[in-house]
């Protein structure tokens, strides 16, 4: 017999989970459906939360490695890889069972099946059930790309759920792809000690990023001994003796570099295997996403979407506060506003890490909008010269006339955590004379955002 429900999730990730919560604290009734082989989502199980971990571990190693130019004698600085797995484990675990008892916590009835619509309101359960919804929200996250290059498909490569479960340190890796998680696990491969070459077809990794910050990566990266190449073509990959060979065009000439594993990070895609989303009506974008409203609404008014499946970021908070959103509209919540992209704000957790907030200068540019720009670097900094922290910079963009904050780039120390100083600012639309007025202690890494404020109050001021 199938039962009614007045929302039914599939995927138990960011969106889904955060969905389910809220529809089911506004009294409606909620079903889970959800078929991975572990309960918890991308983030908590093979993204964020293990990737974060590693990272944080050979930051401090690396630190250590280096402790000679901070006057320390660290002769035994080295990864131990099982150590480093076994609390990467932990921490998950930790995660993972508040995640998993939170779904089975009898708020919703929870089923562990994958599911395929068979009309607009009614799925069908890998395990024969069939489950009825008035309103169904779609969260079954994203899955490893593999694009037509030469040869990848027929040859054997890691993925980043692979990198992310090394127990040994691997002699060399070939990473394919110059996005977020291909440069953040580069730089975590090259630190445990394997050698590493980085292949990205554009110009510059981390593309979506201004040219100027990702210049200050790669150079990063090119001091810590990682052999990066940018602008190419890959010819041919192929299995070799001792492991893989790719063959590439870079800045016009041959080049072919060997190595014993091949570690695909070439992008994610949407997880829409066997959804059976032509029976249920919703149509899907030219890239592959589920083309949604800015309600979360699909081609179907009572089906909803939220985060990876339908982008378009691929970033925890968004796809939380898409799920909320989706919630709350299907149940009939008035007031709400859509989501607000306005705010975007992104980390790169590389070292040095890559952050930013808001509207930058490429997309003012492109709509032809004034803006005053100012840049003050790390190298010039009392706190990050003492932590011989010596990379990037802190940039502020405001608007002409009155100094509103509309946007904020930091490559640096601690870009992660010191971006979040712009997002009130920003959602109070602040002006750069609001943050002149507070506080800044010195010496801290903070105190290096008040020259960049203080550079354009001095314009507007005259």
């Amino acid at each position: 017999m199938k039962k009614n429900y007045d929302l039914v999730v599939i995927g138990g990730g960011s969106a889904g989970f955060n969905g389910a919560r809220v529809a089911a604290s506004l009294g409606r009734s909620v079903a889970i459906i959800d078929g991975a082989r572990e309960l918890g989502g991308l983030c908590i199980l093979r993204g964020c939360m293990p990737s974060k971990t590693l990272l944080y571990s050979t930051d401090v190693l690396h630190r250590a490695q280096k402790g000679r130019v901070l006057g320390l004698r660290i002769p035994e600085a080295r990864v131990d890889m099982k150590a480093l797995h076994r609390r990467k484990r932990r921490i998950i675990g930790e995660f993972a069972d508040y995640r998993q008892g939170a779904l089975a916590s009898g708020k919703y009835d929870l089923f562990r099946a994958h599911a395929r619509f068979v009309d607009p309101h009614t799925v069908e359960l890998s395990d024969g059930r069939r489950v009825r919804g008035d309103h169904f929200l779609i969260g079954t996250g994203s899955k490893v790309s593999v694009p037509p290059v030469p040869g990848l498909a027929e040859t054997p490569f890691w993925t980043s759920d692979d990198v992310l479960d090394l127990d040994h340190v691997p002699e060399s890796v070939i990473v394919l792809g110059g996005g977020i998680v291909a440069c953040e696990l580069a730089q975590f491969l090259r630190r445990i000690g394997s050698r590493v070459t980085l292949i990205q077809r554009s110009r510059n990794i981390l593309r979506d990023h201004s040219d100027e910050a990702t210049a200050v990566v790669q150079q990063a990266f090119r001091d810590e001994g990682i052999d990066l190449h940018t602008d190419t073509r890959i010819l041919r990959i192929a299995t070799a003796k001792a492991g893989v060979s790719v063959s590439f065009t870079s800045s016009g000439r041959r080049v072919t570099r060997r190595a014993r594993h091949l570690f695909n990070a070439l992008g994610r895609e949407p997880n829409l295997d066997g959804l059976g989303l032509d029976a249920a009506g919703v149509k899907v974008t030219d890239e592959g996403r589920i083309a949604v409203n800015r309600w979360q609404q699909t081609s179907q008014p009572h089906i909803y979407a939220g985060g990876d499946v339908c982008g378009p970021h691929d970033i925890v908070h968004l796809a939380v506060a898409q799920g909320e959103l989706a919630a709350r509209h299907a149940a009939g919540v008035r007031g709400l506003k859509p989501v607000d992209y306005g705010l975007l704000l992104n980390v790169v957790f590389t070292d040095p890490p890559l952050a930013t907030i808001g509207r930058l200068e490429r997309e003012l540019d492109a709509a032809k909008e004034p803006y005053l720009v100012a840049t003050y670097p790390f190298n010039d900094h009392g706190k990050s010269i003492l932590m011989d922290a010596l990379y990037g910079y802190v940039k502020v963009i405001a608007e002409p006339k009155r100094g509103r904050i509309v946007g904020a780039e930091i490559v640096g120390p601690d870009a992660g955590e010191l971006i979040h100083c712009f997002s009130g600012p920003l959602a109070m639309k602040a002006t750069v004379f609001d943050l002149l007025k507070a506080p800044w202690y010195h010496p801290t890494l903070a105190e290096i955002l008040t020259y960049p404020l203080e550079e354009i109050a001095e314009k507007i001021s005259g």
